[in-house]
């Protein structure tokens, strides 16, 4: 007979399966769209540096999406609010597949993007309800953990389609995907109202917009993980074109760097439950140093697969610039939580487009490391202005 404590633990379990499921659907479409690059660059006639604006236009949509949709959805029940935004996705998704010109191809990838950062929003905040404050961290960062698996299977899976049977049937898959996880957190989720009882209005919200502490965070996001996009949105094409690596070792690459992403999401999120800026500013140094690393590392690919591991390990910044938002946004908490994944697509847009320019002038695919570390260290710089900014305030 399975004791009260014991079922409620599984319901927990069930529920942040069920949110999770939702970050594996987003995480084989975001990073899985980087790997198809090379393909549907070349079936819609465009350079790799062009196909970069197809990564740039879904993480403005997520820029785009998560603060209107969140304000918009904050006095809906969180778990009709989840199930929508998956239907959207899959709708998103469903169309890319169709895409008939590159032009569409970049409206498609707009509106697939657009719920992407209002899930995640609503999705931790559900998570870190289900749990003792000291554990908030940690349950958060199982909803990203279904990202990070996401980049260990569902990418690969989906590079492998896009080698195989072609790209527009891997956004196939992707287009079931949020299917499935609409129907489990129906199933599985709690049905909650956004705040409680004692909803802000959005202008409420809209006003830990007014706090420097709030920018700085997302400042680290925005600018700091901008290099592992310049990193991962070419490598494919580096790998291909540099390392001279066959077709098939792609897919087990990325499946190698989805492992760093895990690795570094679970680590960081231990971390940050006990130290918190400091594991922000841990994950920055980090990154530095492995971006200054990875030029060198191109030419092999024995060396590549260590540097890619390596740079895993910064996907482990999420989590804690969660927590760190959620900390500093006061009231606003909804709007916190989705804010950060519009930061973390900002990245998406600023460090491919960085990188597309360093390789068009002429710097090499390894120039997209330089580019990386330089984004790094002004996250860390955003970092350094936020312990001081606090330190001002004691």
């Amino acid at each position: 007979m399975m004791t009260e404590a014991a079922r409620q633990k599984l319901q927990v379990n069930l529920a942040l399966f069920a949110l999770a499921m939702g970050g594996f659907a987003i995480g084989t479409t975001e990073f899985g769209t980087m790997g198809l690059l090379p393909y549907f660059s070349a079936g819609l006639g465009m350079s790799a540096p062009q196909a970069g604006h197809v990564i740039s236009a879904y993480a403005l949509g997520v820029v785009v999406g998560a603060p209107v949709l969140a304000l918009a959805a904050a006095h809906l029940p969180r778990r009709d609010v989840l199930v929508g935004l998956m239907l959207v996705y899959a709708v998103g998704n469903g169309l890319t597949a169709f895409a008939p010109s590159p032009g569409w191809m970049l409206v498609f990838r707009f509106i697939a993007g657009l719920p992407h950062g209002a899930y995640f929003g609503v999705a931790v905040l559900v998570a870190a309800s289900l749990v003792p404050e000291n554990k908030r961290a940690q349950a958060m960062s199982r909803v990203l953990l279904g990202l990070t698996i996401a980049t260990i299977f569902g990418v690969p899976l989906a590079n492998f389609i896009g080698q195989t049977v072609g790209w527009r049937w891997a956004f196939g898959l992707v287009t079931l995907l949020p299917l499935i996880t609409a129907a489990l957190v129906q199933t599985l989720a709690p049905r909650q109202k956004q705040h409680g009882g004692d909803a802000p209005s959005p202008l409420g919200e809209l006003a830990a917009l007014g706090r420097l502490q709030v920018w700085l965070a997302l400042g680290m996001g925005a600018i700091g993980f901008g290099g592992m996009f310049a990193v991962y949105t070419y490598l494919a094409s580096t790998l291909l074109l540099v390392t001279h690596a066959a077709p098939e070792v792609v897919p087990m690459m990325l499946a190698l760097l989805g492992t760093g992403f895990t690795i570094g999401n679970l680590l960081s999120a231990w971390l940050a439950d006990r130290a918190l800026m400091p594991t922000v500013a841990g994950v920055l140094i980090w990154s530095i140093a492995c971006m200054c690393v990875y030029p060198f590392m191109i030419h092999s690919p024995w060396s590549m697969g260590v540097i890619v591991l390596l740079i895993g390990g910064i996907g482990g910044l999420g989590t804690p610039l969660q927590a760190r938002l959620m900390q500093v946004a006061e009231g606003a908490q909804t709007l916190a939580a989705a804010l950060n994944h519009s930061a973390f697509n900002i990245a998406n847009a600023l460090g491919p487009w960085l990188a597309g320019l360093a390789i068009t002038a002429g710097f090499g695919w390894g120039s997209a490391g330089w580019v990386g570390a330089a984004l790094a260290a002004g996250g860390l710089m955003l970092w350094g202005i936020a312990v001081l900014d606090d330190k001002r305030r004691v």
